[in-house]
């Protein structure tokens, strides 16, 4: 068994890891800031990703997201280095996957930190990692009739 070095009667300290999801229903700003709430912190910086309606010169018409089975688990190992590397006293990340339209929100993201600057370094570095390095694809379909897979 583990042994903790907490004193009798200590709670260890809460885990910074407020919210982590892949969801096929829509995304909520408010769900996701609320999550990353904390009286300690001076800084929120929070990232929203939303579908565009072109993307290397095209017109998109259509767009989906699918995911691995461990791109949860690839969001959790993401989120614990980003708490591991800045002073974050609450993050979240949630993502969506299936059909999307023009202007809905993809990704949404929030850290809370002491200070400003570390919110947002912190929040560009888990936003940055999580698009490059979690298993989730994007298909895009185009008003010319041509069709790309773009991910992870």
């Amino acid at each position: 068994m583990a042994r903790t070095h907490e004193h009798p009667g200590e709670q260890a300290a809460p885990d910074p890891v407020r919210l982590l999801a892949i969801r096929d229903t829509p995304l909520s700003v408010d769900e996701v800031f609320a999550a990353v709430g904390d009286d300690a912190s001076g800084g929120t910086a929070l990232f929203v990703g939303t579908v565009r309606n072109h993307d290397g010169g095209s017109d998109v018409d259509t767009l989906g997201y699918s995911c691995h089975p461990s791109a949860e688990a690839e969001m959790r190992r993401i989120a614990d280095q980003v708490v591991a590397r800045f002073p974050v006293r609450a993050l979240a990340a949630v993502h969506r996957v299936g059909d999307l339209a023009i202007g809905d929100l993809a990704v949404v993201v929030a850290v809370s930190c002491p200070h400003r600057g570390e919110a947002f370094e912190a929040c560009r570095k888990l936003i940055d990692d999580l698009k490059h390095e979690v298993p989730i694809w994007k298909h895009q379909k185009f008003s010319d009739g041509t069709e790309e897979w773009v991910g992870a």
